[in-house]
């Protein structure tokens, strides 16, 4: 058994990988107070719950972080807890009282802009507004310009054309594709949430892929590390590789896994921020006709 010191360390470093960084006076080790410490302790285990257990402790803990004085420690859980809130189906109302948290974090404790774009937490917020159409009041023109920074690269999303070759050597390119419903899913061997999601990807390209789905899953990963993954999980969509992170880039990939649905004139009608589940990749490909 795992000593408690060496717990929370995983705790901790778990919760550092969803941190953004908020301002200069934050960077280096956080300080909890009593208050904060067991909060978050358990956004760093969060991903070790069951689904329907985890979905109770997520809104309990959307509500525990609403009630925490103002300040940069209340803007990172709560910025924390919205990144893992969207790794599946966790209930719609969940989802609102994180999303609510956020917003009143940001509220309380506005934070400048990182390098001349929106900080982490605005696009975090604005991103639950605009992909998981959750309700959130901000007046702030940082959330403005966090929404023109996504409405944007949606309209780049709606332009995209690359080629890239699969794990056979075939190579595909998306304008070929015309005709084709198209899911293209950005992930990576070492990614957790990626991994929970692919056997629902492939049941789902078994299901529709006489109807006309391709799925396209692109690894910046290389060949050698992804093809003894795939063999073992046999995976039988394509698997692309973009070693380059051209494609990624050209996607504006800064987190995975990152899914875009294409219906068959080509034109971009969904897309997630995280992972889904398998009802949820169906309410996505239903967007693009596929029932």
């Amino acid at each position: 058994m795992k000593n408690r010191s060496f717990v929370f360390c995983a705790i901790f470093a778990a919760l550092c990988l969803f941190t953004p960084k908020i301002s200069g006076a934050q960077q280096g080790k956080i300080v909890w107070s009593d208050q904060e410490k067991p909060i978050a302790q358990k956004i760093g285990v969060l991903r070790s719950l069951p689904d329907d257990f985890r979905a109770r402790v997520t809104k309990e803990l959307a509500l525990q972080i609403r009630q925490l004085p103002a300040g940069a420690n209340k803007l990172t859980l709560a910025n924390s807890l919205a990144n893992l809130s969207t790794e599946g189906d966790f209930g719609r109302d969940t989802l609102q009282e994180v999303t609510t948290t956020l917003a009143d974090s940001l509220r309380e404790y506005p934070v400048p802009e990182e390098k001349g774009q929106p900080a982490a937490p605005y696009i975090e917020l604005a991103q639950l507004v605009r992909y998981e159409h959750m309700q959130a009041v901000s007046d702030s023109p940082e959330f403005s310009a966090a929404m023109a920074k996504l409405e944007s690269g949606d309209e780049s999303r709606d332009r995209a054309n690359f080629t890239l070759t699969d794990l056979e050597g075939k190579n595909w390119t998306f304008s070929e594709l015309r005709g084709k419903v198209v899911l293209v899913n950005f992930w990576a061997t070492w990614c957790p949430p990626c991994r929970k999601e692919m056997p629902d990807l492939e049941a789902l390209y078994d299901q529709f892929k006489g109807e006309g789905l391709v799925i396209l899953a692109i690894s910046d990963e290389d060949a050698a590390k992804v093809r003894p993954f795939i063999a073992e999980r046999q995976v039988t969509y394509p698997i692309l590789l973009d070693p380059g992170r051209k494609v990624n880039d050209l996607f504006q990939v800064e987190e995975i896994p990152k899914t875009f649905v294409y219906n068959r004139e080509g034109k971009l009608v969904a897309q997630s921020i995280d992972m889904r589940t398998r009802r949820q990749f169906l309410g996505m490909l239903a967007e693009a006709g596929l029932k």
